[in-house]
């Protein structure tokens, strides 16, 4: 008798980031993926044009799960405000730089809210020799780490790296430390402008919670298809 094979899903740990020009094309790009996707990533691109938190919140009404890409920076007052405007609307994850006087801010901001709070460590376009040329003195590693511990002592819920330093990330915040990684890039699709890139599978083997995938999903010609191959590929994991 013939196995049938269970039809694949949208897989929850898989996030698909809005990263288009308007808010019409996204809700296109959401029609297109359907019920093959259920996690969506909002950014700066459409908060910049506008429209871009009502969109959040048409997703959270939808039953998406809505991670809010702000990447936050500026004094401890604003972020702390910021946070709590941002808490109330429902979505589920908002990025702050991972500065202990930044991630203090929104993790008291969020209040009793279930937002969670990811302190951005380095971002995944950034290679060592780009933190030289910054000023710093230590290799990305280095950095993500000593920003992984600010991220714990502020009671953050985890932090955005890069698949090469998931397993760090894991090993110091624990199995229910949030670890969300960009820069995931399937071997059938291109890098990119992803320095520090691996593939799903890689990234939930070193100890990603998340994959944030781009350009291999909403650039495709078939997205729904396209993510539902990235849900399988994720699906042994």
């Amino acid at each position: 008798m013939a196995v049938i094979e269970a039809p694949v899903r949208a897989d929850p740990r898989l996030i698909v980031p809005l990263d288009v020009p308007t808010v019409a094309e996204a809700r296109a790009l959401v029609e297109q993926l359907g019920e093959s996707v259920s996690f969506y990533k909002v950014g700066l691109e459409l908060f910049a044009t506008g429209g871009g938190m009502t969109l959040a919140q048409e997703l959270k009404a939808q039953g998406k799960q809505v991670f809010l890409d702000w990447k936050l920076h500026d004094i401890g007052t604003t972020v702390q405000r910021s946070a709590a405007v941002l808490a109330e609307t429902g979505c589920d994850f908002l990025t702050v730089h991972a500065e202990p006087q930044v991630l203090k801010a929104a993790v008291q901001g969020r209040g009793r809210s279930n937002l969670k709070i990811l302190g951005v460590t380095v971002l995944t376009s950034l290679t060592d020799a780009d933190l030289i040329e910054m000023g710093f003195n230590e290799t990305a590693r280095s950095l993500v780490e000593r920003r992984i511990h600010h991220a714990i002592a502020a009671g953050a819920d985890g932090v955005i790296a890069s698949p090469h330093e998931a397993e760090l990330a894991r090993k110091l915040g624990g199995k229910d430390f949030l670890v969300v990684t960009p820069g995931v890039r399937p071997d059938w699709s291109a890098k990119n402008d992803q320095a520090r890139a691996a593939t799903p599978a890689d990234a939930l083997r070193a100890g990603a919670s998340h994959i944030v995938c781009g350009r291999p999903i909403t650039a495709a010609n078939d997205p729904h298809a396209a993510a539902l191959r990235v849900a399988g590929e994720m699906a042994g994991v």
